[in-house]
């Protein structure tokens, strides 16, 4: 009779176990995919910061840009924002942009106003490329927004709105257009300009775009003040690595910044070994979704 229970009880819990392994089976759990990640990756040289922000979050990346240069932490206390990354290129001296930054279809800082940029005969033969470099864009498609990495004079796709871009470069995924971009260029099998020194270690920031349009923002920090955090190849290849395919290179070395729920990290090290801190033209920000604009 004992036996016989026992024999019983066994199958009762066999079948509430598969019963239960069915349910999880046509009911899945809810995902946590939803939530923005920050991970730091350490490497050799340098460790890297990345935060991921799903394709299905209720977040979005948007671009800003103040008219005086201003710190990553002010820009993100202004927004209210969860996390924030240093943007687009800029002039420390006359504090004008280099790059182009459109907020909401609204132009926030075009590059063809700086005068210094438009008047410096040393970049006059590559002007049209410096005005022409990769940005990244959000559009707005029926109810859903997209991202890409573009160059400023490429379409609109059929059937969207553009609602924000920010210009910064080169794009280093799937291919690095430095040269295109007019970061890199050579004279008789000679490097005459290298703007950005692409192929030195630096601490880089980036912006990425996996297959699933997931974003990732991107900082590289240096471990040392010398020969320290990664070139533009090696940048790639470790996003890469990490199922990007989108990417394009925000501006670096003492620009370097990235912030997570109230914490700034700085890439760039100074001589002494203490972290660079610089007030930046414009920033990409994680703040909750707005509806639809209608532009």
């Amino acid at each position: 009779m004992i036996k016989q229970k026992c024999f019983n009880t066994f199958f009762i819990n066999l079948g509430l176990i598969l019963f239960f392994i069915l349910h999880l089976s046509i009911f899945p759990a809810k995902s946590s995919s939803r939530q923005i990640s920050y991970q730091t990756y350490p490497q050799s040289n340098s460790i890297v910061h990345i935060i991921t922000i799903p394709h299905n979050s209720n977040y979005e990346i948007i671009p800003t840009a103040n008219n005086e240069l201003t710190t990553l932490k002010k820009f993100v206390i202004q927004s209210n924002a969860i996390a924030g990354i240093n943007g687009g290129f800029f002039d420390p001296k006359n504090q004008e942009t280099t790059s182009y930054i459109l907020q909401q279809g609204k132009v926030l800082a075009d590059p063809r106003n700086n005068i210094g940029l438009i008047e410096n005969l040393k970049v006059q033969p590559y002007i049209g490329k410096i005005l022409n470099r990769s940005e990244f864009r959000s559009y707005i498609c029926g109810k859903d927004i997209q991202y890409d990495v573009t160059l400023h004079s490429d379409p609109i796709p059929l059937g969207c709105q553009l609602q924000d871009a920010l210009g910064a470069g080169p794009k280093i995924l799937p291919l690095e257009t430095s040269i295109q971009e007019g970061f890199v260029a050579y004279k008789d099998g000679k490097v005459v300009r290298n703007a950005i020194q692409t192929t030195s270690r630096n601490a880089r920031s980036a912006i990425g775009i996996t297959k699933n349009q997931d974003i990732l923002l991107v900082m590289v920090q240096q471990r040392s003040p010398q020969n320290s955090g990664m070139s533009l190849t090696e940048l790639a290849n470790f996003l890469s690595n990490l199922g990007v395919v989108k990417a394009m290179n925000l501006d670096g070395g003492s620009s370097s910044a990235i912030s997570y729920q109230g914490q700034i990290i700085y890439g760039r090290l100074d001589r002494d070994g203490n972290e660079v801190k610089r007030s930046l033209k414009s920033v990409l920000l994680v703040t909750k979704k707005h509806k639809k604009l209608d532009l």
